[in-house]
């Protein structure tokens, strides 16, 4: 069984370096990779915000920026790496061919190039790889209409259609280092090679583990 996960940034830097969260992630890797091969996109979270808003301060254009969230991005993936009980580290991979072909039983990256986000790096490396899931982990619990911090009427959608959700993303902001629940890459990925995609709290580990089961769990199936 090949696995793919999109982790967002938020996860692993909501505001400081949550290396408590990081250490039982790298736990979880550790013990499902013992029954499948796993694949780990990294976002750049809050990190790569705070880079980017001060380089548009001194006037950096959009496509810079994203150059800027791409650099935090493998940084935040560096973390990942050495939390994980190996033998050795590695940089993190910097294209999806070379993600693609590595031996490691965990494989871990950051993003790649500009115009999309990490979920589009992750939905496509699942494409590449033909994984059997795809599992987008976030801070809420499922998709929403809108932002649940935002607005206490946000609607909760438990399963959506691929076109469904893209007709969410459509109203969504495509700047650097945007914070959505995915991109209309990932998301138009997905649809097109038919690849099943879970949305869910990425702090719930019990939750997730039922979910790459196939028991119930809370979250958003899209297909």
């Amino acid at each position: 069984m090949k696995i793919v996960f999109s982790l967002g940034g938020s996860m692993m830097c909501p505001d400081d370096i949550d290396d408590n969260y990081i250490d039982k992630f790298s736990r979880f890797l550790e013990e499902i990779s013992k029954h499948a091969k796993i694949y780990v996109v990294v976002g750049g979270g809050k990190t790569a915000r705070k880079y980017v808003n001060v380089a548009r301060k001194f006037k950096a254009g959009e496509f810079f920026c994203d150059i800027i969230g791409i650099y935090a991005t493998r940084l935040n993936a560096c973390l990942l790496i050495s939390s994980l009980n190996s033998d050795h580290s590695y940089p993190p991979f910097e294209s999806i061919e070379d993600a693609s072909n590595s031996n490691e039983k965990i494989v871990i990256m950051g993003g790649t190039h500009p115009m999309h986000t990490t979920d589009g790096v992750a939905a496509m490396l699942a494409e590449n790889v033909k994984a059997d899931l795809f599992v987008n982990l976030t801070n809420v619990d499922y998709v929403y209409d809108k932002d649940p911090g935002k607005y206490n009427d946000a609607k909760t959608y438990e399963k959506l259609s691929y076109d469904d959700l893209i007709k969410i993303l459509n109203n969504s902001e495509m700047i650097a280092s945007a914070n959505n629940i995915m991109d209309l890459v990932a998301a138009k990925t997905i649809k097109r090679s038919s690849i099943k995609t879970l949305i869910l709290n990425g702090k719930d580990f019990e939750n997730l583990k039922s979910a790459i089961n196939g028991k119930k769990f809370k979250g958003t199936v899209i297909g």
